[in-house]
């Protein structure tokens, strides 16, 4: 198949999941349930494909744990994303290296 073809395929698919809520819910939602199940499905799917990336990223659970670790702790304390990212990242280089050297 041509490039063309998939590229329109999926330019396809992405309008349509895009315009189906529209056409789907036209009035406004006023259900507390409903307002407050779509308020965290952003944060519900984000998380279910990051948690599941940043334990395969590292090839060891324990450097992974290490990092997400210190990910967490810095980011309870509002550091910037840039100083989590690279103190994660430096945490689990780190951790990989005294694992290496120790044993």
């Amino acid at each position: 198949m041509s490039i063309v073809i998939y590229i329109a395929v999926m330019a396809g698919v992405t309008y349509l999941i895009r315009m189906i809520p529209f056409v789907a819910f036209r009035k406004e939602i006023t259900s507390p349930f409903f307002k407050s199940f779509l308020y965290y499905v952003p944060y519900a799917v984000l998380s279910a494909m990051t948690i599941p990336a940043i334990f395969y990223a590292t090839g060891d659970y324990v450097t992974a744990a290490v990092g997400t670790a210190v990910a967490l702790v810095l980011a309870y304390f509002r550091v910037p994303l840039i100083g989590v990212a690279l103190a994660a990242a430096g945490a689990a280089l780190v951790t990989d290296l005294l694992m290496g050297y120790l044993g």
